[in-house]
């Protein structure tokens, strides 16, 4: 079995490696720090599951799973992040991942999810399926942070969670003014004024911890 690891933490990778060797046995694992080594590894070879962070510098998670599912339709993408999972979750699987597991997840749960989507099935946690279940019978919501682009809610996750605009640019290899640029375009969309507000509103939405 071939695995490809998403994600810009040694330790992380590192620590995925040891899970997977320990739950399914020796296979091939190929390793990516940010999508541009992503996307040139799933270019060069097939992958039988590739597992991704959202957050990554440069381009997210999010940012490339159309192209994933442009240069290898068959393979299958676990997502995995630490932002909260009632709203990335379903932009994860409505842009082609075929499960979304939360950082904070045990590690047996993280092997079911491997298996389940190895296996052809989507997987979401219980507690998320419910939700997704109501979201499907209410009525459209049009809440403000649902007009945003998934670029900009993850900075606006990052702004909310009091990162500052330079912090932000490190982790995503932005300079300050593209930030600046998009802190703008999300507190319009939003129409809100400042970041206390939009930390208000993402505290109360439950977008952040």
């Amino acid at each position: 079995m071939k695995v490809l690891l998403i994600d810009d933490h040694d330790l992380i990778r590192a620590g995925l490696k040891h899970l997977l060797d320990a739950s399914l046995g020796k296979m091939f694992v190929g390793e990516a720090r940010n999508a541009e080594q992503a996307l040139a590894l799933v270019a060069q070879q097939s992958w039988d599951i590739a597992i991704t962070d959202t957050s990554l510098p440069g381009r997210s998670g999010l940012d490339i799973l159309g192209e994933f599912r442009t240069l290898r339709p068959k393979m299958p993408v676990l997502v995995i992040s630490a932002l909260s999972e009632d709203e990335i979750a379903l932009r994860v699987l409505k842009s082609g991942a075929a499960g979304f597991v939360h950082k904070e997840t045990s590690g047996d749960n993280l092997i079911d999810a491997i298996r389940k989507v190895l296996a052809g099935g989507k997987y979401v946690s219980p507690t998320l399926a419910e939700k997704l279940a109501m979201h499907m019978t209410a009525p459209p919501a049009e809440d403000p942070h649902k007009k945003l682009s998934n670029r900009e809610y993850l900075v606006m996750t990052m702004l909310a969670a009091g990162k500052t605009l330079t912090e932000i640019g490190k982790i995503l290899s932005l300079s300050i003014k593209t930030i600046s640029t998009y802190r703008s375009r999300i507190l319009h969309k939003m129409q809100l004024d400042n970041n206390s507000e939009l930390t208000r509103y993402a505290l109360k939405h439950g977008l952040v911890d």
